[in-house]
Formats: structure tokens, C-alpha cells, sequence
């Protein structure tokens, strides 16, 4: 029987890996570790910014999240032409196109280090709008700020753990060969999960990752990723965990 491999992504996104693990032969179990809330303000800080989007030089997108929010409270107000759009990566740039806003600029690694790196030239005096999850790293800010930017952050959503999922976690977890990662929250909410089901991964699962910032984060967790993705895409990963599960055979 071939392997079965557990997808922890929010349900709506679970499908896309899904599919890309079962044209691998692959069989696939869904536990969502992550589930989308409103920001803790409510929206109001992306809300105020939409009034003003003539103001910043760049908008910048660090999810296809982020992006299906911001588009959904825009409703009627003009992106300016005269505003860049960046994007992190190629997910985030359809999701940005299928939206209908032109993407100017595409981060070359689907990391914030390597955006920040591709707005540095554009970054001295520009003001910037930054459209993420209200969890998240500030090494982005950090790095446009060092080099003169100003960044506006307007958080479009924040992550929490299905707490439904426990349950379905127990049921899932003794029938899967292999776990993909995602996100860092992927990483830290499946470990509470874990917490609180009383549970604890075995030495022979096969753990994959989708970049270095997941890898990191499964360090933090103590643990060394089996495989990590070529490049920060499901089809990739897909690729990986196919690899290493042949290997593992």
C-alpha cells in the first residue's frame, strides 16, 4: 500500500498539496494545524491604510492570505498605478494577478530576507505598505527601515489552532509515513496540537519542509527536517517527500 503522507495547512489550501502528493501515488491525510481569525484590531488598521493607498510607493505581500484579505476590503478603491506591488513569491504573485493587481516585483526565494533584498534598490525614501498575517517575523521591516524605507504594517489576519483538530490528530497520526510543513505556524501549532493530545511523533517519520525558515523552526522543536524542499512550492515539496519516502522504502 503506498505511503500517506499528513497535509497541515488551513483547509482551504490543503487541496493544491493534496493533489500534488497524490499525483506521486501518494496517499494523503488532512489535520489543519492553522485556521484564519480576523487581526486583533479588526481590521482597523488595514482599513485606514485603504483610504490612503496613495500615499505609500510600494504595497508589499507576503501571503496569498494576506492578499485575498486586502483585495476583499479594498472593494471599491483603485490601487494608484503609480504604486509598486512586491510580492514574496509565486503563490502569493497569482493569488496577487488572479486578483487583478500587476505584480512589479517578485522576491527571487520565497523568504522575507530575499524580498527585502530585491526592494533594497527602491527602499531609501519610499514609503511602504506591508500586508501579512499579524504573527510574523520583522526581519523584513527591519532590513527596509536600516536602508530608509518607511513601513506601514497592517496586519490582514492572524493564525490560530483548530481546536478541533486534537481529536482528528489522534485518529490521523498512527496511519501516516510522513508529515509536510508549510509555515513555521504549521511547525508550532502542530507541536501544541501534540501537546495536547498527548502525543509524540516516532523516530521513523519522515518530516518534510517547505524552506529554511521552516527547517529553523522544527530545530527550535528539536528536530532535524528529513527533507526540505528545492524551492518554497507545494509541487516541490511533493517532490521531496516523494524522494525521501522511496528512500525510506
Amino acid at each position: 500500500m503506498a505511503p500517506r503522507v499528513l497535509v497541515t495547512r488551513a483547509p482551504h489550501q490543503a487541496s493544491a498539496l493534496g493533489d500534488a502528493l497524490a499525483a506521486h501515488g501518494l496517499r494523503v491525510a488532512s489535520v489543519p494545524t492553522i485556521a484564519l481569525a480576523p487581526p486583533s484590531d479588526e481590521y482597523a488598521t488595514l482599513d485606514r491604510v485603504l483610504v490612503r493607498l496613495d500615499e505609500f510607493d510600494w504595497i508589499l505581500f507576503t501571503s496569498a492570505n494576506a492578499v485575498a484579505v486586502f483585495a476583499e476590503r479594498l472593494e471599491d478603491e483603485a490601487v494608484p498605478l503609480t504604486c509598486g506591488i512586491a510580492s514574496i513569491g509565486a503563490a502569493t504573485s497569482k493569488a496577487l494577478r488572479d486578483a487583478g493587481f500587476p505584480v512589479r516585483l517578485q522576491a527571487q526565494t520565497a523568504i522575507a530576507e530575499s524580498l527585502a533584498k530585491s526592494l533594497l534598490p527602491h527602499a531609501r525614501g519610499a514609503s511602504m505598505l506591508l500586508v501579512r498575517a499579524e504573527q510574523g517575523r520583522d526581519v523584513l521591516i527591519e532590513i527596509l527601515e536600516e536602508a530608509g524605507a518607511e513601513v506601514t504594517l497592517a496586519p490582514a489576519y492572524r493564525t490560530v489552532i483548530p481546536t478541533e483538530s486534537v481529536e482528528r490528530l489522534k485518529r490521523e497520526l498512527p496511519t501516516v509515513d510522513a508529515i509536510t510543513f508549510t509555515s513555521s505556524s504549521s511547525v508550532q501549532n502542530l507541536f501544541a496540537l501534540l501537546d495536547a493530545a498527548g502525543l509524540t511523533l516516532s523516530k521513523e517519520m519522515v518530516l518534510a519542509s517547505i524552506g529554511p525558515i521552516t527547517t529553523a523552526s522544527l530545530k527550535e522543536q528539536g528536530l532535524r527536517p528529513t527533507v526540505e524542499a528545492r524551492e518554497a512550492t507545494v509541487i516541490s515539496l511533493a517532490s521531496a517527500v516523494a524522494t525521501a519516502l522511496r528512500h525510506r522504502a
